[in-house]
């Protein structure tokens, strides 16, 4: 029997889940657990895309290959190799090589939308979602698609307002009630500590 232990961090754009994520790998240890994000399932949208800003909704999750996602959580909890996708932010297409993904005894999985869909709701052993204030969020993102993705200001704005923010209220923002645990900034290091302590203690 595989006793691979699967943990959703999920959360707004900008919230601070994959920080969240990568810290606990960090106190845990990266030869106990592994993270999968849910950027590596989006689909290839070199064709569709026009602009930065545009009219391609990332945020939507019909731009995301989430069964694929779940199938591969489900492998994983067999103790199954994965091949992971990687998406190719500057020309919006999948690449043809893949990422070798090998199951830890601890999974943490890091996206906005992963408890909104059952495909891969069904395959989270713990949730917990990461609760922060929209102006912070947006403060955040701006910053990181400007300097990591080659964004413009403009585009990331006008995303942020066409997009991403009806795309929070309607799909993200409800999923916190699928949460066992909800992180805010205020509790952000404290809630850290007492879930590296709890998987150290009881999972490892």
């Amino acid at each position: 029997m595989n006793d691979t232990l699967i943990i959703g961090v999920a959360g707004g754009s900008g919230s601070g889940k994959t920080t969240f994520a990568s810290r606990l790998q960090d106190l845990i240890g990266p030869e106990n657990c592994g993270v999968v994000g849910q950027d590596s399932y989006y689909i290839d949208q070199s064709n569709r895309f026009d602009h930065d800003g545009g009219s391609v909704n990332f945020d939507h999750p019909n731009s995301l290959d989430f069964n694929l996602m779940g199938e591969h959580l489900s492998y994983i909890k067999q103790g199954q190799d994965i091949e992971i996708p990687i998406y190719d932010f500057a020309t919006h297409s999948r690449k043809e090589e893949t990422l070798l993904f090998t199951p830890k005894r601890i999974v943490f999985v890091d996206g906005i939308l992963i408890f909104s869909q059952d495909p891969v709701l069904a395959q989270l052993d713990h949730k917990l979602f990461i609760d922060c204030p929209e102006d912070l969020r947006f403060s955040r993102r701006l910053n990181r698609d400007v300097k990591e993705r080659g964004r413009t200001p403009e585009g990331v704005q006008n995303q942020f307002l066409k997009q991403v923010k009806p795309m929070h209220d309607e799909f993200v923002e409800p999923s916190k009630n699928h949460a066992c645990d909800i992180v805010t900034v205020d509790d952000f290091d404290e809630k850290l500590k007492k879930w590296a302590d709890l998987i150290s203690q009881k999972f490892l």
